[in-house]
């Protein structure tokens, strides 16, 4: 067996975990009281996946963008996306340089580490279709020339799920692109009251330090696709997904992308547990992040008031997980 294709070691799923603990306290201590989001977070980032977050202003989006690229020593760009925004806004354009007599090429704000799209559905699709190509491959074409964008890499991605005029709704092949869709929510009373004797900074101003490097997070990035799954495990998320398609209140249901999707968040998240190999647990505690933005819900449910999370729940309740526990 190669190096690049052996099963992580107990003693790796130990370092991976105290490092990511470090990783996500580092972050908690700007989006205070929000463990699982920040977790979430970071499981995209090492999982090589983006993040959705569908949330209502003044949640700590932005904050929780800018900590988590401060703390893996990264770049962080923030692109507020309107209907006029253009694709080359976005990736750069080719300019042409009278004194070379060639174009020149000046990168956008997606060559960053950390890349926050702020009101993502308020571009047209066609600007969203540039954020597409970059989010799958790792790279921007322009006038046929590719350019990589540096790993690691992560899109933030926002929408507001209140206020609708003016937006367009993100197609389903790109929601797809979505490794997680989750919800930072409101804070608590305690977490309000730790923010509240922090309201002299302003939110911009709030720096943490770099817990680890950008060299760091891609070993993390490649010992996470090295954790056992159990045959049980991958079974067990192909039913799952098959659930999801016989759901009598899904439309489309979750697509074979979503179960590849779901085993590889689940080997990240199993080591950010210190552990060398999936549970269970951990593709319960996935699944609705991973899969519920993948689902078409039939019209006449949406209208009776049937969540996509709720089908999730229900699935989950009525698939029946691998009796043994998976292991080396």
């Amino acid at each position: 067996m190669s190096p690049s294709s052996a099963t992580m070691t107990p003693e790796q799923a130990t370092w991976f975990h105290d490092t990511v603990e470090r990783l996500i306290a580092n972050v908690e201590t700007v989006l205070i009281g929000k463990t699982f989001v920040v977790r979430l977070a970071f499981t995209a980032l090492l999982s090589d996946g983006h993040l959705l977050l569908e949330d209502v202003p003044g949640t700590g989006k932005t904050s929780l963008a800018r900590a988590v690229a401060q703390t893996v020593s990264g770049t962080s760009s923030r692109i507020q996306f309107t209907p006029d925004l253009l694709p080359g806004d976005i990736t750069g354009v080719s300019i042409y340089d009278q004194r070379s007599g060639e174009f020149e090429f000046h990168p956008g704000p997606v060559f960053a580490n950390i890349v926050l799209a702020d009101e993502i559905n308020r571009a047209s699709p066609k600007t969203q279709a540039a954020l597409l190509e970059v989010m799958e491959e790792g790279r921007v074409t322009v006038d046929g020339v590719p350019h990589p964008v540096d790993a690691p890499f992560l899109v933030i991605a926002t929408q507001n799920p209140i206020e609708q005029a003016g937006t367009y709704r993100l197609p389903e092949a790109q929601l797809d692109r979505f490794l997680i869709k989750a919800s930072i929510g409101y804070p608590d009373h305690a977490a309000t009251l730790r923010i509240l004797d922090g309201a002299g900074v302003k939110a911009h101003e709030l720096e943490v330090p770099a817990i680890a490097s950008t060299q760091v997070v891609r070993e993390l990035v490649r010992l996470a696709r090295t954790v056992h799954v159990d045959a049980s495990i991958t079974d067990y998320v192909s039913r799952l997904v098959d659930a999801t398609r016989s759901a009598p209140e899904v439309r489309l249901g979750a697509s074979v992308r979503g179960a590849l999707a779901l085993v590889r968040s689940a080997k990240t998240y199993a080591a950010a547990s210190g552990r060398h190999y999936v549970v269970p647990d951990d593709v319960k505690a996935l699944a609705e992040g991973v899969l519920a933005h993948r689902l078409v819900l039939d019209p006449e449910a949406e209208f009776e008031g049937v969540s996509a999370t709720s089908i999730i729940a229900q699935v989950l309740i009525e698939t029946p997980p691998p009796s043994e526990r998976a292991g080396i």
